[in-house]
């Protein structure tokens, strides 16, 4: 197999849903026709045709795009519907943490993996700060779905502030 076909293949194998022209094939079977066009290798324009088992596969580079696109569909905000529910599981965590006296603001990173409470240093203690991380691991852990685990941090900070004239 050869690597550069197979990443042609890869970038490739969508090419179908932008076309200039209205079609009625699938965007695989239309991003065929446009590599055949335009010169592809035939184990590209096969791994592009045959990327949603609409057309026959007949070499080894069109399983692993077909694999590959899988793949990255199945990724947070690929599609609409799961960008929405990712966006809503983001809304809830952060809106679980803000539920708690003394949180000023909280905030999910890392794609929800990860949760940044930032408590009022003058109404939360460090001893709080650490049953505050705790608790609100318990409850995400109770309420929420989610896939994987969330870290729950919280941060409490005190500043002092003089200026010198």
């Amino acid at each position: 197999m050869n690597p550069k076909l197979a990443k042609r293949a890869g970038l490739l194998h969508d090419i179908g849903k932008v076309p200039d022209e209205e079609s009625e094939l699938s965007h695989a079977l239309f991003g065929a026709k446009l590599a055949e066009k335009y010169g592809e290798h035939p184990s590209v324009v096969n791994a592009i045709g045959a990327h949603h088992d609409e057309m026959e596969m007949q070499y080894v580079i069109s399983p692993i795009v077909q694999a590959c696109d899988a793949i990255s569909g199945a990724r947070p905000g690929a599609r609409r519907e799961i960008m929405q529910q990712y966006l809503q599981r983001i809304k809830d965590l952060e809106s679980l943490a803000m539920a708690y006296t003394g949180v000023e603001k909280a905030y999910a990173i890392q794609a929800g993996r990860e949760l940044r409470v930032i408590v009022e240093a003058d109404k939360v203690s460090d001893q709080e700060s650490d049953r505050l991380s705790f608790e609100i691991a318990q409850k995400i852990q109770t309420e929420m779905t989610f896939p994987g685990q969330i870290k729950v941090t919280v941060i409490r900070e005190k500043r002092a502030v003089n200026v010198a004239r």
